[in-house]
């Protein structure tokens, strides 16, 4: 990532590049 983001169990995400979705997933687990 370019910069850190604040993430919570259960939220859902989105990881794009140049304007298009190239992953997406839901944190389970924190693990630090």
């Amino acid at each position: 990532l370019i910069q850190p983001v604040a993430m919570d169990e259960g939220l859902r995400f989105a990881i794009r590049e140049g304007g298009r979705t190239v992953g997406a997933g839901r944190v389970t687990k924190i693990i630090k």
